[in-house]
């Protein structure tokens, strides 16, 4: 009975941990995306560092590109936001193994995750600000 969680089901919950884990990664890489198209460079504008800005520019032509492209970024690191949130929401409750080593490593990668998509959910924030909401308030 060694390998059966509390429900007896046999699953050890690592699956759901690594999954849950895997989509933390992915929405702070949503996040991160977000913030190098749009909040990286408004901030170095605004910092007056507009000669730092071209020289990064001249050395990763892709973040004109990125910029370009916000809206489709921000669509996408949206949806995998929402995918890893809706992830994080379906394991909160997944089965640790009995093992209390082996739980309290459970436990501490879903406090690790949770952190990780709180950190990718204010990144998006940060970049949504730069790239939608502070050129609008700009303009009006």
């Amino acid at each position: 009975m060694a390998g059966l969680d509390a429900a007896g089901s046999g699953r050890d919950g690592r699956a759901e941990q690594r999954r849950g884990a895997a989509t933390s990664w992915l929405a702070l890489f949503a996040g991160t995306s977000t913030l190098v198209c749009c909040a990286l460079p408004a901030l170095l504008v605004t910092l007056g560092a507009g000669a730092a800005l071209a020289s990064l520019v001249s050395v990763f032509p892709q973040i004109v590109w990125l910029s370009e492209h916000s809206g489709w970024i921000f669509g996408v690191g949206a949806l995998m936001l929402a995918l890893g949130g809706a992830a994080q929401w379906q394991q909160r409750h997944a089965p640790c193994p009995l093992d209390p080593t082996l739980r309290q490593a459970c436990m501490a990668q879903r406090r690790r995750s949770a952190r990780v998509y709180a950190v990718s959910v204010l990144l998006f924030g940060l970049g949504a600000w730069f790239a939608f909401v502070q050129p609008w308030l700009a303009a009006g």
